[in-house]
């Protein structure tokens, strides 16, 4: 009798395939959790060995020979497992999908790649000696160090506090006991900062990093030596956190406040909250840092009715050379008359910077040079023909670029509608700001700092470089420098644009700009030289800048949550949200109706179904884009509901270009 094998398979459907084991092969138990190459309709893939059943609910003549068991690597742990199962129930996701998707391209090619012994990154041997703790630094390790197995900490610290030498302190301590350590990061650009701190700070322990811009070979090689436990401190983005480590003893999340954390494709996850789970399953401590938490994990460490899940750590002052947090000022523009969008004040203020030989960061999230290019004599704007959204001006190099699809076109010489030649931008981007601040300190050294001039690692760490080196005095940046950076000379921040998040029809447009504008304000004056904070606004009494004039992130969390409360907003409810896209917006809404519809959903009381709407951004690369939000009191009621709703919406015959996808605790609206 042929042995039967059941893989997990990348494919958009649920359950696991059975298949006869290769000709030859004999699996036993041990050897679950290794990669499979099987054949699946016309192509190869490489699936994982789950299971060895005894029969197949399919009849044995349809089981199909696997092509071969691909041993360059020992089988993925049990441990492993537990995880991706997890996601796949709460995430409501193919098991399949999830397994495959949490390992390096390399290791899911059809031909296996070679096995190589990781190659050590060359890193400079230098004495990087630990500086001397703080009193709050010293009460948060001990508060720390102090409790056994799964503990979640939220360490809520202001810029400059010293968060990181915690963070060292604690993988020290990991390391000490023979533990590994994973360290996640929200974005790519921390990386490289934060990955030379800690190899100086250990300059004799393997260390990996895990992200995107690495290459295949090499995330392979990185992913791998963490595997086998070669590496004893992994530090990466938000996949990094299914990484296997037979030795882990501590997790950290940086910045776990930021929305980088969730995936947005496929298996739509909060890296943090995979990190939580994963930390209690292995019975280790995991800490949640940020200056400005996520208002769901306040409430986790504040709100007495969540029996404080996480406890609360704080560190309220500076740590670095008796720096202190930067003044913040407020300045009407109503009663102002700006210069190139800047006001007086500001200007001022710059000047000064420059006489002192120190830096000024002039902060407007928004790359580009112009948000969109009009014509006054007819009305026409620049519109992306592909989506619900105008083009913007990108001068330097006479592009129309749509920064949701990617479509561009050549600047127009005249109107297309009137033939008008007097065609002009309208608003400003970061490109214009740049452009207006060399005219009006033109022996001043301006630099910007966005996703176009740093389009690579390599490009990022050249800006830095050059920050860092003193080489530039006037910084125009977007929020790639609002966080994780120290830049010593950097004494002002000039904070534009930032009134239209106010009054967002998205409910965390404040949540998100008040922590925007703390960790854009952290970066003034944050070594001996005092800081200062510059803020434009037509809202100047606004209780969000009030809030931050004070740098009370407690009293506007506090406020925030009572809101929420009252509208009936997580973390006091529970979310999940299913979105269609279709070339035809009547198919995505007919699809979302019928999802509604479904005839269990009134045995389900505590579950709410809104009405189907089109997205904010309905139309994206000539797809119409609609969605449905569901709704629940509890957590536990709203994910029985989901598993059979979720099957239902899968049967649902849709046009053939109609595709939909369900998002467990959706964090865009």
């Amino acid at each position: 009798m042929r042995q039967i094998i059941r893989i997990a398979l990348d494919v958009p459907l649920d359950g696991l395939f059975d298949y006869y084991a290769p000709a030859g092969e004999l699996l036993g138990a041990a050897d679950i959790g290794l990669r499979v190459r099987v054949p699946f309709g016309r192509q190869m893939r490489i699936g994982v060995l789950t299971a060895l059943p005894k029969h197949s609910e399919l009849a044995e003549t349809r089981l199909k020979d696997a092509d071969a068991v691909l041993r360059d690597l020992p089988p993925l742990p049990a441990e492993w497992f537990r995880l991706c199962e997890f996601c796949a129930a709460y995430y409501h996701a193919p098991l399949g999908e999830v397994m495959l998707s949490t390992l390096p391209a390399r290791l899911r090619r059809i031909d296996p790649p070679r096995a190589r012994t990781p190659r050590r990154t060359a890193r400079t041997p230098f004495p990087c000696p630990a500086p001397a703790l703080t009193d709050e630094q010293e009460a948060v390790l001990a508060a720390i160090t102090g409790e056994e197995g799964f503990h979640p900490y939220l360490l809520h610290g202001v810029t400059g506090s010293g968060k990181t030498e915690v963070y060292l302190r604690l993988i020290a301590r990991a390391l000490a006991a023979g533990r590994q350590a994973l360290l996640l990061v929200p974005e790519i650009n921390l990386t490289p900062q934060l990955e030379e701190r800690v190899a100086a700070r250990f300059p004799d322990v393997p260390l990996v990093s895990l992200h995107s811009e690495l290459g295949e070979a090499a995330r392979a090689q990185h992913w791998r030596a963490a595997f086998e436990g070669a590496a004893r401190i992994v530090l990466g983005t938000r996949l990094a956190v299914f990484t296997p480590l037979p030795d882990l003893g501590l997790i950290i999340v940086d910045e776990e406040h930021d929305a980088s954390f969730k995936q947005q494709e496929g298996m739509r996850y909060s890296a943090r909250d995979v990190a939580v789970f994963r930390a209690r399953a292995r019975d280790i401590p995991i800490v949640l840092g940020s200056a400005t938490p996520s208002l769901e994990s306040w409430a986790n460490a504040t709100d007495p009715r969540t029996r404080a899940r996480y406890q609360l750590l704080t560190l309220k002052a500076r740590a670095i050379g008796g720096a202190r947090l930067p003044a913040v000022r407020r300045i009407d523009t109503r009663q102002e008359k700006l210069q190139d969008g800047c006001c007086d004040a500001l200007l001022a203020a710059i000047n000064m910077r420059l006489a002192r030989g120190e830096q000024s960061l002039v902060f407007l999230n928004r790359r580009g040079y112009a948000p969109v290019l009009s014509c006054p004599a007819c009305g026409w704007i620049s519109h992306c023909r592909r989506c619900a959204a105008n083009l913007v001006l990108h001068l330097a190099d006479r592009r129309l670029r749509c920064h949701h699809c990617g479509f561009e076109c050549r600047v127009p010489k005249h109107c297309p509608t009137c033939g008008n030649q007097d065609i002009m931008p309208f608003g400003r981007g970061t490109q214009r700001l740049e452009a207006a601040l060399a005219a009006r300190f033109p022996y001043a050294r301006v630099l910007r700092v966005d996703r176009d001039a740093a389009k690579s690692r390599k490009q990022w760490e050249a800006l830095v470089a050059r920050i860092r080196a003193g080489e530039a005095d006037i910084l125009v940046g977007t929020q790639m420098l609002a966080k994780g950076h120290d830049f010593p000379k950097l004494t002002l921040v000039g904070v534009l644009g930032a009134d239209a998040a106010l009054f967002a029809a998205d409910w965390r447009a404040a949540e998100r700009l008040f922590a925007q504008l703390m960790q854009v304000a952290g970066r003034a004056g944050r070594a001996d030289l005092p800081g200062e904070v510059i803020i434009q606004t037509q809202y100047p009494d606004h209780p969000l800048y009030a809030a931050l004039v004070r740098h009370d992130y407690a009293g506007f969390a506090e406020a925030q949550l009572k809101e929420r409360e009252q509208a009936g907003f997580p973390p006091y409810t529970y979310q999940a949200m299913l979105r269609a896209e279709s070339p035809h917006m009547a198919d995505a809404i007919a699809f979302l109706a019928t999802a509604r519809a479904w005839p269990q959903a009134a045995e389900y009381p505590e579950v709410m179904l809104y009405d189907p709407v089109p997205m904010r951004l309905a139309r994206r690369a000539n797809l119409e884009r609609a969605q449905l939000l569901v709704e629940s009191p509890s957590r536990r009621v709203l994910q029985a509901f989901l598993t059979p709703w979720r099957s239902a919406v899968a049967a649902i015959k849709t046009p053939s270009r109609l595709r939909w996808h369900l998002e467990v605790d959706p964090m865009a609206f």
